[in-house]
C-alpha cells in the first residue's frame, strides 16, 4: 500500500514539476545596472526581460542586478568578459570602456539639443554598433539618461568656479583626470557607487550627472546647486555578450531586438519629459538652479573646446569626433535654412 501511495504521489507530482520547471534549454541572462529600482531605466530593462520571456516562451529569462550591486560599470564590463555577467545596461561611459568611439556622442559642449543628438546618433549608430559587436558585445538598444549638469555644494556659474570644487570623475577615465588637473581643476577619481558616501564625508563637493540620476540616487540632497549649462548628453544602451547572444535561438533574436527597440523609443520619450520634471521636484526640496548668461556660457564653450586637442585620441578617436561634429553642423545648417 505504501508503494502504491508513493507511486501515486510521484505520478501526480510530475506534471506539477513540469509546470513550474523552466523550459528545456532555458537561458537565464544575468544583467547588471547602476539604475536603482523605481527608476525609468530599471523599468525599461525589466520590460525588456518580460518581452523576451514572452517571445521565447520562457526560454530566455532576465535576472536583473540593479543599483550597482554587480559593481561599477568598469567592473560589470569586466564581469561580462569573463562570463560572470551576461549583459548590462550601461551609460555612455560604460559603453566607452568597450568602444571609446561611443564617447564622441558625449564630448563636452558638442551637442546642445535632443534634436541634434537624434540626428547624429541615427547616422553614426550603426557604425558604433558594429564596433561594439566586433569587440564582443551585441547592442540590444540605445538609451538616454538626460543632459549632464554640474551639481555642487557651492554655486558655480563661471567655469573657473569649478576650480574650488572637489569634482567626481570616473576612476577609469585616467586621460580625462589628467586633462582636468592640467587645466587647474581638482578631479577626484571614484566609482559611481561611491558618490553618495564621498559627498557625506567631503571627499567630493561636486559631480556631473543628469537631473534624473541626481534625483533617483538622492545625490542632490548633498549638493544643492545646479549649474544651468548643458555639459553633454548622457547616452547609454543595453549590451549582451556575443557568446551569450549566439546561444539564443535565431528565430527569437530578431523579435527580441525589435521588442527592445520599441521599449527604447518609449523610454526615450519618458526620460526627456522626466529630465525637466526632476529639476522641478528637486527645487521643491532645496535645489537652487543657477542660470548662466549667454556670454558666460560662450566662455564655457571656448574654454572647453580649447581642451579638445588633449581629449582627441585619448578619450575618443579623433575621426569619430570629427564625424559627430560634421553631422551636427549639417543639422544646424539645414535648420538655419528652414
Amino acid at each position: 500500500m505504501k508503494r502504491i501511495i508513493l507511486a501515486t504521489i510521484a505520478a501526480l507530482a510530475v506534471p506539477v514539476m513540469l509546470a513550474i520547471a523552466p523550459p528545456v534549454g532555458a537561458k537565464t541572462i544575468k544583467l547588471g545596472t547602476l539604475a536603482p529600482k523605481g527608476s525609468p531605466w530599471y523599468d525599461g530593462v525589466r520590460d525588456i526581460g518580460e518581452a523576451w520571456k514572452q517571445i521565447s516562451g520562457g526560454a530566455v529569462r532576465l535576472r536583473i542586478y540593479s543599483g550597482g550591486v554587480a559593481g561599477d560599470e568598469p567592473v560589470m564590463v569586466r564581469k561580462m568578459r569573463i562570463g560572470q555577467l551576461h549583459a548590462a545596461a550601461l551609460t555612455g561611459s560604460g559603453l566607452s570602456d568597450i568602444a571609446p568611439e561611443v564617447q564622441a556622442l558625449q564630448m563636452p559642449m558638442m551637442l546642445d539639443s535632443n534634436e541634434e543628438l537624434d540626428y547624429v546618433r541615427s547616422r553614426v549608430g550603426p557604425r558604433l554598433e558594429a564596433v561594439l559587436e566586433k569587440r564582443g558585445f551585441k547592442l540590444v538598444n540605445w538609451g538616454d539618461a538626460g543632459w549632464v549638469h554640474f551639481f555642487t555644494q557651492s554655486p558655480v556659474i563661471r567655469i573657473d568656479d569649478l576650480k574650488s570644487q572637489k569634482l567626481f570623475v570616473w576612476s577609469r577615465d585616467t586621460a580625462l583626470i589628467q586633462v582636468w588637473k592640467s587645466a587647474g581643476y581638482r578631479p577626484v577619481p571614484l566609482a559611481a557607487t561611491d558618490i553618495l558616501p564621498s559627498l557625506q564625508t567631503g571627499l567630493i563637493t561636486a559631480f556631473p550627472t543628469t537631473p534624473i540620476a541626481a534625483l533617483a540616487n538622492q545625490w542632490f540632497g548633498l549638493a544643492k546647486n545646479m549649474t544651468d549649462v548643458k555639459w553633454a548628453p548622457l547616452v547609454g544602451g543595453v549590451v549582451i555578450s556575443n557568446k551569450t547572444w549566439r546561444k539564443i535561438s535565431r528565430s527569437h533574436q530578431q523579435q527580441m531586438i525589435k521588442a527592445a527597440r520599441k521599449i527604447e523609443a518609449r523610454l526615450q520619450k519618458a526620460v526627456r519629459k522626466l529630465d525637466d520634471h526632476a529639476v522641478e521636484v528637486m527645487k521643491k526640496h532645496g535645489l537652487v538652479v543657477h542660470h548662466v548668461p549667454p556670454e558666460v556660457a560662450a566662455k564655457w564653450e571656448t574654454r572647453v573646446r580649447a581642451l579638445y586637442p588633449k581629449l582627441l585620441g585619448t578619450i575618443a578617436p579623433a575621426d569619430m569626433v570629427a564625424e559627430v561634429e560634421r553631422l551636427r553642423d549639417q543639422f544646424r545648417a539645414q535648420n538655419k535654412a528652414k
